[in-house]
């Protein structure tokens, strides 16, 4: 990848450069309650040996923001960055209409990374499926980024291991072909998980971190609590605390930030209680420099958010590593 214009307040950024976005993508995938996965590309208008990102939603409330649909502050930087970007419907999207009584119940989350290998099985397929990208993929780079439930998603493919509360057996669906990984607030261990949680989603009682081995940058906010899923404020940095010493996570936990980061899932997003244009702008930041510099070592973009993030009087957050 070359380096662009580096904006002078926020160095290594390059300028965006024009995107394109295109869907749906819909690839036939047996065995699953809706055969048909459908997804959204956005990439970058020109340049080739683009990495790639996938791009995993979240549950919540809202009908098209837990869709390929939602997600635009994000995915559109990342594109208008350099970088692929593949968002699919997960199952637990309400735009599918499911029946949320079903083995996995109302969050399919066992579903949700083995969309993701799938997606990886066929990239050659979704190439040749969005005009004017064939050809232009790096299939060696290849990150991953999720929110709450897709950071839940993205913990199982970077190792972690979940009980399945109705089969009994341990989920290992790791994916070594994804080289890094930003989490952003996924869900915690559950082993202190509130009622609520446990009645409603008993899969997130039971994960794993000490087998989570992939590089990961795990996010959370200093405000990002909820009792009805556990009254330890500490909850969604779990993956980064419980996972093991020398697999290299970091964590930063952003100021003044709740679960939507300022408003990462959606342009003005009604669900962003902590709706902040800057806050969105720093989430940008630190995770497209940590996934640069893990999928181009040469790059020194990630050395330079943690030199900000070390300074005592920075505005952004703290950064605690292994």
């Amino acid at each position: 990848m070359n380096e662009a214009t580096v904006k002078p307040d926020r160095a290594p950024l390059p300028a965006a450069t024009p995107i394109l976005s295109f869907s749906p993508v819909t690839l036939h995938m047996p065995g699953r309650a809706d055969p048909n996965l459908q997804m959204r590309v956005v990439m970058p208008a020109t340049g080739t040996n683009l990495p790639v990102i996938l791009l995993s939603h979240g549950h919540g409330g809202s009908n098209f923001i837990a869709s390929m649909r939602g997600y635009g502050p994000l995915a559109d930087f990342y594109a208008a960055h350099g970088f692929v970007v593949i968002l699919p419907t997960h199952q637990n999207s309400r735009t599918l209409g499911l029946d949320p009584n079903g083995p996995e119940g109302v969050l399919h989350w066992r579903s949700r990374p083995q969309d993701m290998r799938f997606i990886l099985d066929h990239l050659d397929e979704i190439e040749r499926a969005v005009p004017g990208l064939e050809g232009r993929i790096d299939h060696n780079r290849v990150g991953f980024v999720g929110h709450s439930l897709g950071g839940h998603t993205g913990a199982i493919l970077a190792g972690a291991r979940v009980t399945d509360p109705v089969k009994g057996d341990v989920v290992d669906l790791k994916e070594s072909r994804i080289k890094a990984f930003v989490l952003f607030s996924p869900t915690g261990d559950g082993k202190d998980a509130a009622e609520f949680a446990k009645t409603n989603y008993p899969a997130l009682t039971n994960t794993d971190f000490s087998t989570l081995t992939a590089p990961s940058l795990v996010l959370t906010g200093d405000q990002d609590f909820n009792e009805r899923f556990s009254d330890r404020k500490t909850w969604r940095g779990d993956a980064f605390r419980f996972s093991p010493k020398d697999n290299g996570a970091m964590l930063v936990t952003f100021n003044n930030c709740a679960h939507i980061f300022g408003g990462i899932s959606g342009y003005d997003a009604k669900e962003a209680n902590d709706e902040n244009p800057q806050l969105v702008s720093d989430a940008q930041w630190v995770t497209w420099s940590y996934l640069m510099s893990q999928l181009y070592p040469e790059n020194k973009a990630w050395s330079m958010v943690a030199a900000e993030l070390e300074r005592p009087d920075n505005s952004i957050g703290t950064l605690e590593t292994k």
